[in-house]
């Protein structure tokens, strides 16, 4: 299958032998190309496959029973015969033939996997210590591949996700840290997509779940927003009593030019202290009727 004609496609040549070379690719044309040995599969493959064909004919229909296999549609098996890719890339879903003593088959779960990163001491970009751990999510999108480049990619995409967990953080300081964690889980998620990309698999999410800081440096952190909250409030504090003394002000001005305002404002109080029902009421004297009193 020529797969030139898809679009987004990435190549990946697979070495199995000297004489036999896979080239799968990975896009919205999923192909793969088998380029064998012009001298064939050898005396012993032919007959050993004539022998089993045979065998396969001498004991039908039982012998259907470990001919035909079956995957789910989340799965797909890739079958290897004498060692031997064989053509047509992976199998699947559904109903696929095998040849007994001659094929073996991997099966390979396309769905969704998520893992735990463990907990990463990382020293930050400002020199703080800080445990960092996150969560992965990704898929296999070439079965071929990840059957044939890697030995486990399940396992090496832990620990691969655990070493760029380590140096990205490695190159924020602990504000960049605590404040971008989206920004950080984007550069994590590229990251491993592009050296996953020749294992088949596509990381399709990561989430930065806790950052856990030192106790000591837990304790300086909130003594300064305390700090910084108290400042905030003497300042705001001050406000208010600069902005009170000036409505005062402003008041005194309006009742020194009308002297009938502060009677009314005279009678009022009186109204408010009445309203409560106290046993004492205290009159105040004007200023002014206590000065010529001095005077004379």
């Amino acid at each position: 299958m020529d797969n030139k004609g898809f679009r987004g496609e990435t190549s990946v040549d697979v070495e199995l032998s000297p004489s036999e070379k896979v080239t799968s690719s990975s896009g919205p044309g999923m192909g793969y190309r088998v380029d064998s040995n012009p001298e064939g599969p050898g005396c012993c493959a032919i007959i050993l496959t004539i022998v089993s064909y045979l065998l396969i004919i001498a004991t039908f229909p039982f012998s259907l029973c470990m001919c035909i296999k079956v995957v789910q549609e989340y799965e797909r098996a890739v079958i290897f015969r004498l060692g031997r890719l064989l053509k047509g890339g992976a199998k699947g879903p559904g109903i696929f033939f095998v040849v007994p003593c001659l094929d073996s088959y991997r099966k390979v779960d396309l769905r969704t996997v998520s893992f735990d990163v463990p907990p990463q001491e990382v020293l930050s970009k400002d020199s703080v210590t800080v445990s960092v751990d996150a969560v992965v999510y990704y898929r296999v999108s070439n079965p071929m591949a990840a059957v044939c480049n890697i030995s486990d990619f399940s396992h090496s995409t832990r620990l691969l996700a655990a070493t760029t967990l380590r140096n990205v953080l490695g190159t924020k300081n602990l504000a960049e840290i605590l404040s971008e964690r989206e920004s950080i889980s984007h550069n994590m998620q590229s990251s491993l997509d592009e050296a996953t990309d020749p294992w088949g698999v596509k990381v399709e999410r990561v989430e930065i779940k806790d950052v856990r800081l030192p106790v000591q440096l837990q304790r300086a952190m909130a003594a300064e927003a305390e700090a910084a909250r108290e400042a905030r409030a003497k300042v705001i504090a001050a406000e208010g009593e600069q902005r009170a003394s000036r409505a005062l002000k402003e008041a005194a001005e309006v009742i020194n030019e009308s002297p009938a305002a502060l009677q009314l404002r005279y009678l009022q109080t009186l109204s408010q202290i009445s309203a409560e029902k106290n046993s004492t009421i205290i009159f105040p004297l004007p200023i002014d009727l206590i000065s010529n009193l001095v005077s004379k």
